[in-house]
């Protein structure tokens, strides 16, 4: 046992001093965070994919679950896009989960269960079943959990949405058009996609038993954090109100971790009724203005759970990416300057972007060539830039 242990420390020794950091590593998560030493890094900060909301195409699959030494026998299904109508929001009723308003593309993904172990093969999202997703999920946070820091933290950024009709005729050969624009047509999908047991049009509440597993498998949530996003995309449905928000859960991996406390301004109680300044504008009679506000008149307290921020378009990208501004108080809060922040849905880099703005290290995985070409030419200048003041 002992020599078993020295093993495991000698290799997680020299896989330290080979990691690469400001890189993005091309592969899946849950295999590529195998490669990275444990206890190497400061804070994960990430938005996976949504559950039933978009094909990335079959280029994407990957094998989760089962077993690892199984010679796999996959029985295969054509899954068509499961919102090919697009939608106007995350939280359309008209498909499951239709995005928001992203492009998506109507290359079928291919899919199934093995016939030995009952390992699936496909892509992250697009399991037949939410509680299947959560796995997936999960088990990829499991790795993570281990390549923290036990002073680390993990924020994951997730959507919730609906389950509705129309979209997700997995291997029904049936395309949303043709279905209820309304309902799901459960009639026409296997069997395997009932095991849902939600009604149509409810939330699936995704976020919220993804973070009760995630609790189960020992992290501690130390804050539900509620996105606020005032400019939400416009919805058409009329029998419920529009949704403008999202989650953003904080995990930590031991009751002791990292936390530098972010201060929000406040305007003090005394400040909040001022009597009119009565300087005059341009020395026109009658004419005044409101008294400025300085420093002193504003109170700093702890940082509340509840974060304003409109989402951004990024033009390069033809798929939603979390805005900079929802990363930056996590990677303030969760990270020291010189740490190592771990993004395993690297996406368009954003996570990478505002780790180097504060001086930090990041680590990006990423399946999608597409979107690590995205994310490199996004990221060179603040790399160039990085190389020129550590030569300074």
């Amino acid at each position: 046992m002992k020599i078993n242990k020295m093993m495991k420390e000698m290799l997680n020794y020299f896989k330290n001093v080979q990691m690469k950091t400001n890189t993005i590593i091309h592969g899946d998560s849950i295999e590529m965070l195998k490669t990275l030493p444990e206890k190497s890094i400061n804070m994960c900060m990430t938005s996976p994919p949504y559950w039933a909301l978009r094909d990335y195409g079959d280029g994407n699959s990957q094998v989760l679950g089962g077993r690892k030494d199984c010679e796999h026998d996959f029985r295969i299904i054509e899954n068509k896009n499961p919102n090919d109508r697009g939608g106007n929001s995350q939280f359309d009723d008209k498909g499951i989960g239709a995005f928001m308003g992203e492009e998506v593309t109507t290359k079928p993904n291919l899919s199934g269960f093995c016939n030995k172990c009952n390992a699936w093969k496909g892509q992250l999202g697009l399991e037949p079943t939410f509680d299947l997703y959560i796995k997936h999920l999960c088990d990829i946070f499991d790795e993570v959990k281990k390549v923290l820091r036990d002073n680390g933290t993990c924020w994951v950024n997730l959507g919730d949405n609906y389950i509705g009709g129309g979209g997700g005729n997995y291997g029904s050969g049936i395309s949303s058009k043709q279905g209820d624009s309304h309902e799901t047509n459960m009639k026409n999908r296997p069997e395997f996609i009932k095991a849902n047991k939600i009604q149509s049009k409810s939330l699936t509440m995704i976020p919220f038993r993804f973070a009760i597993e995630m609790v189960n498998r020992g992290w501690i949530l130390r804050n539900t954090i509620i996105w606020h996003k005032p400019s939400c995309m416009p919805s058409s449905v009329k029998d419920r109100f529009t949704v403008d928000f999202e989650y953003l859960f904080f995990f930590s991996k031991k009751k002791k971790y990292y936390f530098e406390q972010q201060l929000d301004k406040t305007i003090t109680k005394d400040n909040t009724i001022r009597d009119r300044d009565t300087t005059k504008l341009n020395n026109t009679p009658g004419r005044t203005r409101m008294g400025g506000l300085n420093i002193n008149d504003y109170d700093l307290k702890n940082k509340r759970t509840v974060w304003t921020i409109n989402p951004k378009p990024f033009k390069e990208a033809h798929f939603a990416v979390y805005p900079e501004e929802l990363c930056e108080t996590p990677v303030k809060a969760g990270c020291p300057e010189g740490g190592i922040v771990l993004d395993p849905f690297f996406g368009s880099g954003t996570t990478g972007l505002v780790a180097l703005k504060q001086n930090k290290k990041f680590i990006g995985i990423e399946l999608n060539k597409k979107y690590i070409e995205i994310a490199n030419k996004r990221l060179l200048p603040h790399l160039e830039q990085t190389k020129l003041t550590k030569n300074v």
